[in-house]
Formats: structure tokens, sequence, C-alpha cells
């Protein structure tokens, strides 16, 4: 079996299109409001990434994805309990939104890699459901680690509480909803780009193949094979 080179023209071109998906997923198509949070359509593109490229190139564009959120939805004020946090604890939630979505990319590259030796399509499920577990729960451990912050931003220890109560039940919800998105596209996504590729390769293969001589009646017979 020979080694995949990652800097193939062809991997070159997948991965900018991936880039170029999730760039204007989290800019123009992504941001859909629910209660708060918003429902995040560009994890899509880092599982395919994952699935593609393996834990490295699932983890760049996670971490690609991550700036485009931190920008959009903390600096910018987007997701409004995003830029809450933002104000509570500026640098846990640089960390969190950057970290999460690149953590989540090159695990769910590794993982993919691992179990796609036995079952490809089954790799794929657990890949998606990676991402989309690993977002959400490395966006969780940033929250509670942020809690005192948020105590002394709001002045009172109730109101804090109120507020992560309230925020945790919509991040579950969040959660809910990306990995059905994730479980339900990017399987599919990915079975349709490795049908296309076997046609691509099998279309290359024909052209490539030197076309057969015409037989000539003067030629030596061929020695039979015992």
């Amino acid at each position: 079996m020979k080694r995949r080179k990652f800097f193939s023209a062809k991997d070159v071109a997948y991965f900018a299109i991936l880039l170029a998906l999730v760039i204007v997923l989290q800019l123009f198509a992504s941001a859909i409001p629910m209660f708060g949070i918003t429902l995040n359509f560009s994890l899509i593109p880092i599982v395919l990434a994952g699935i593609f490229f393996g834990m490295w190139g699932g983890g760049a564009l996670g971490l690609v994805s991550g700036l485009i959120t931190f920008i959009v939805t903390a600096v910018m004020g987007r997701e409004p309990a995003t830029a809450f946090l933002f104000q509570a604890n500026p640098a846990v939630l640089t960390l969190v939104c950057i970290g999460k979505t690149t953590v989540a990319g090159f695990v769910a590259g590794l993982l993919y890699r691992l179990i796609a030796k036995k079952n490809r399509l089954a790799a794929a499920y657990v890949a998606s459901a990676t991402v989309a577990v690993l977002n959400t729960g490395l966006y969780l451990v940033g929250m509670v680690a942020m809690k005192n912050d948020v105590a002394a931003f709001l002045g009172t220890e109730a109101t804090a509480q109120v507020v992560f109560v309230t925020v945790f039940g919509l991040v579950w919800l969040n959660l809910v909803l990306e990995l059905s998105v994730n479980i339900l596209f990017a399987p599919a996504i990915h079975r349709v780009v490795l049908i296309a590729e076997k046609k691509f390769a099998n279309k290359y293969a024909k052209k490539t193949q030197p076309a057969e001589e015409p037989s000539d009646g003067g030629s030596e017979p061929k020695e039979s094979q015992s």
C-alpha cells in the first residue's frame, strides 16, 4: 500500500475547498439563533478534514474555525452568551473558542484513521459525533473554569448561579442539534465524495492505459503458462 502524499494537488484543492466552506459558513450561514446560542454548521467541514487529512488536517481546519468563531461571536458579539463570557474572562474564553474546535478536529481525525482500518462508515460516524461532543464539552469545561469570574463580574453568586444553569441548559440543547446535524450530513457527504473519487480514478486509469497494439499474423505465439 502506497503512502498518501498530503501535499498532492488533489489534497491541497480539497483542503482549500473545506477552508473556504468553513469561512463562508462561519460568516454567513452558520449563525442560526437558538435562544441565545447558534447552530454551527461549520463543524461539518472540520469532520471532513479529519476524515480526508487525518488528525493534523482536522486540527488545522478546527484552528481556523476557532479563530473565526472567536472573532465573530466574542469580539463582534454575534452570540450573546459567548460575548458575555468574554467580558467576564477574556483569556479563558479566547482559549476555549480557539481550542475546542482545534482539539475536536484533531481527535476526530485520529479516531477516524484508527477505526477506518476495520470499518470506514463506522469511522465516519464516530468522527462526526466526536467533533460535536468535544466542541460542546470543552466549551462547558471553559464555563466551569470561568464560574468565579462570572460571579465577580455580576456581583452576586446567586445571579451567577442562575446564569450558569440557564446557559448550561441551552448548551446541551445546542449539543443535541449539532450532533444530529453532523451525524446526518457528514457521513453522507463522505460517501458521496468516495464514490466521486472512485469514478474519477477509474476514468483516469482508462485514459492513461496504453492502447493495445493490433495483433500481427506473423507474431510469435505466446508461451502457455503451466
